[in-house]
């Protein structure tokens, strides 16, 4: 499938030093934080780490997205949240994989509504786009 081109309109800027056990930081120094391996994985988990990024950024991602396209469809989301948890483990062939699953939750919808905004999200979030067919992404509603 080829890849298609995109009109950017933003690009964020960020550095890492010393990789998993180090520090990361956005050139515009908004985001500046200690990174250290979780405790599963042998390290101190003194600091936050990439899949806890990931999943924040992922989790926030879809939030939006499922905000546009519940706008599109003129639904109410409001106290809706959206959970990320986002794995990592050996992929078997020597190197590392994750696997994602996002739990939607849109109080005052019924789940088969919950259920099809979601999809939906899915569809536009970038996060999404960017992961399908490169990882599992499991997405269930409450």
């Amino acid at each position: 499938m080829p890849i298609q081109p995109i009109d950017v309109k933003y690009t964020a800027v960020a550095t890492a030093e010393g990789g998993r056990d180090g520090r990361v930081a956005t050139d515009d120094g908004r985001l500046d934080v200690v990174v250290n391996p979780p405790k599963e994985l042998g390290g101190s988990g003194s600091g936050t780490n990439p899949e806890q990024l990931f999943a924040a950024g992922f989790s926030a991602c879809f939030q939006s997205a499922l905000g546009v396209v519940a706008r599109r469809q003129k639904v109410d989301i409001t106290g809706s949240r959206v959970t990320a948890r986002v794995g990592i483990g050996g992929n078997g062939s020597g190197g590392f994989g994750l696997e994602v699953e996002l739990a939607v939750s849109i109080p005052g919808t019924g789940e088969a509504t919950a259920k099809q905004l979601a999809e939906a999200a899915h569809e536009v979030c970038p996060y999404s786009n960017a992961t399908r067919g490169n990882i599992k992404v499991g997405l269930s509603v409450a």
